[in-house]
């Protein structure tokens, strides 16, 4: 039987030699049952949205579970069928991918939500137009605490807020990047129970990877990450998950697919065509839970996650232990498709970070909410690409959500919903 490393790479080059062996194995069948006309229907490079500017695009990635999308659109040639080769690749952390963006050391990028709405706004880096071309997924990320506060009964919001409050010590806690869904997720659950993240306790930003290795040496009390590395510290018996992200707000985006305005001027053929590569990547993912775990066989491998399958399949599949003896089949774990609901740049989703940029004083006045959305979450592009691939696209551009906190977003009226909130570090 072939084992899965010998359908990934062993390194942190390109993904190539995967794709070859993969499309030889049962895989490409899965492919071909799932998208009809697969093999048989192949379109000439670029049909329907011209010919590609660029045969090559090298995308970054943060070795996370939801890296997938971009991972299995070159690993099983979906790329291919669209006329470009995606290289994926590896970078060291959200600021190695800021960096890397703007100065064309990578053309795209999975990316944080936030991180391209900080560089339009010139927040935490240099200022640059951006563009988010499509969700890669929702929900999937969590917020792990120190098994030692659990010893000290802390395993709550409540009861962390309590401890806070008495001030016997100080609190660290990390996220991934200034601007990140993380910090937001982080930030929004601790305020929710009184806790005013930016002066009641620390904060620090640590690399994704990085998580585990921090608090086992003790250099936090909890972090907010994606998976595995949740995941890799209940297995490695130094964290448990005290709140997933899906319960701060459910069907929450979070990665997405981002460039920059200046890539997209430039290559608009190449632009759609990675677009229409990687949306058939998220549709097949979320077809079956075998897909799924073909998925995370692949991801797994040194070149990507680095990290065993085992611990990236439970949660994948909705399957959840807390480590603290709670178990439970999660309704809303992470979803890459779900008929391209996971996929369309709502507008309210980017208003929503620009909202708590305010909130927490990233940014010093209110913008033009609706206007800064509109010119980064190219909705234009994501249109015509799931008109190609006939994806359902929704009437309206904003969506209602609740909250953690019981409060409704829906994305109307953004600077009110940016004040409304009485734990905030808003200057004026």
């Amino acid at each position: 039987m072939r084992k899965p490393e010998d359908a990934t790479p062993k390194t942190d080059a390109p993904a190539q030699p995967a794709r070859r062996a993969i499309m030889k194995s049962g895989a490409a069948v899965a492919v071909a049952s799932l998208l009809p006309g697969l093999q048989s229907q192949a379109r000439a490079a670029g049909t329907g949205f011209g010919k590609p500017e660029m045969e090559e695009v090298k995308i970054g990635f943060i070795p996370l579970t939801d890296c997938a999308p971009i991972v299995m659109a070159a690993v099983l040639g979906f790329d291919k069928k669209y006329g470009v080769k995606i290289i994926p690749s590896k970078q060291a952390s959200w600021a190695a991918v800021r960096d890397n963006l703007v100065t064309g050391g990578i053309q795209m990028a999975h990316v944080l939500y936030g991180l391209p709405y900080g560089v339009q706004l010139g927040v935490g880096g240099p200022k640059k137009d951006m563009a988010i071309l499509m969700g890669l997924n929702r929900n999937g990320q969590a917020i792990t605490l120190a098994d030692a506060l659990a010893k000290e009964g802390i395993t709550t919001g409540p009861t962390l807020a309590k401890a806070i409050a008495e001030k016997k010590r100080t609190y660290t806690f990390a996220q991934t990047f200034p601007t990140s869904t993380h910090a937001m997720w982080l930030y929004y659950w601790l305020a929710t129970y009184g806790v005013n993240p930016l002066k009641d306790d620390k904060v620090i930003t640590v690399p994704p990877p990085q998580m585990v290795a921090n608090m086992r040496v003790g250099s936090m009390d909890g972090f907010c990450v994606g998976e595995p590395w949740n995941a890799v510290a209940i297995e490695q018996k130094i964290g448990f998950t005290a709140v997933t992200s899906q319960e701060i707000w459910m069907d929450h985006p979070e990665k997405v697919l981002g460039t920059t305005d200046e890539f997209v001027q430039k290559y608009p053929n190449t632009t759609k065509a990675v677009m229409a590569a990687v949306l058939e990547a998220c549709r097949w993912i979320d077809a079956s839970d075998a897909n799924r775990t073909k998925m995370a066989e692949i991801i797994a491998a040194p070149g990507y996650v680095n990290t065993q399958v085992e611990t990236i399949l439970p949660r994948i599949l909705g399957h959840y232990t807390n480590g603290l003896g709670k178990s439970w089949d999660d309704k809303h774990p992470m979803t890459f498709y779900e008929d391209g609901q996971v996929n369309f740049p709502w507008l309210s989703d980017g208003m929503w970070f620009l909202t708590q940029f305010r909130r927490w004083g990233l940014i010093k006045t209110d913008p033009d909410y609706l206007a800064v959305a509109k010119a980064v979450n190219r909705v234009d592009l994501y249109k015509d690409v799931a008109a190609e691939l006939k994806v359902p696209v929704p009437a309206s551009t904003l969506r209602t959500s609740r909250l953690i906190d019981g409060v409704t977003w829906d994305g109307k009226d953004p600077k009110a919903y940016a004040r409304s909130f009485k734990i905030n570090d808003m200057a004026t």
